[in-house]
């Protein structure tokens, strides 16, 4: 199968379940605490149970939703705490990726992350929560990726996947993705200059900005 006939191919029931409960998480129409009642879902997505349950062991899987016998499952809750150890893990692992892609960028790709920038600033402007997190997330795993470390790059992208829930929270405000904007043109500046320790400094404080806001919503 080329690769224009697999884009074509219809996802399975499964798949489509999988993107609409992710899109739903992450635009906030599913936020942390909420119950997921997979009757109604089955019922609005127009599949069986069956695909509905494994997308959910899925997402189980990846710590977006919890399960709780009697109770069924639910978007998972970060406390405070967690929200702050996934991010203090976080800063620790970006930064060797940072350095290490850094030491790698070829021109190809900052011209990737160039156009994923373009995405996020578009979807800020247009207010599309949903568009500027898959743009945002492409931003960052592109640069992530550059380091050549794929173990390292998997261990990252299973942080982010713990606080999909948070993201919308995060872009739902004007002042906050303005912020976005510009730091990751602050970012790609020290890229484009090959300077490891600016491009460090300034995601260290695009995460800070993000951490802050987070416990401000949700103390």
């Amino acid at each position: 199968m080329s690769a224009d006939e697999a884009r074509r191919r219809p996802p399975t029931a499964q798949q489509f379940v999988l993107g609409e409960l992710r899109r739903a998480i992450t635009t906030g129409r599913l936020r942390p605490g909420a119950p997921i009642r997979q009757d109604a879902l089955a019922e609005e997505l127009q599949v069986s149970r069956v695909p509905l349950r494994e997308a959910l062991k899925t997402l189980q899987g990846e710590g977006l939703v919890r399960y709780e016998a009697h109770r069924g499952y639910s978007v998972e809750t970060l406390s405070l705490d967690d929200l702050r150890e996934v991010y203090r893990i976080r800063e620790l692992l970006e930064e060797e990726a940072v350095r290490r892609a850094v030491a790698r960028l070829a021109d190809a790709d900052l011209d990737r992350l160039r156009a994923a920038q373009d995405d996020v600033e578009r979807a800020a402007d247009a207010g599309d929560v949903l568009a500027m997190a898959t743009a945002n997330r492409l931003f960052h795993m592109t640069l992530f990726d550059c380091a050549g470390m794929p173990r390292l790059s998997r261990l990252i992208r299973t942080l982010w996947d713990t606080t999909d829930a948070y993201r919308s929270m995060y872009y739902g405000g004007p002042a906050n993705r303005e912020r976005v904007v510009k730091e990751h043109r602050a970012t790609l500046d020290a890229l484009r200059r090959r300077d490891a320790d600016e491009a460090v400094a300034t995601l260290t404080v695009h995460r800070a900005h993000a951490v802050a806001e987070l416990e401000s919503l949700l103390s």
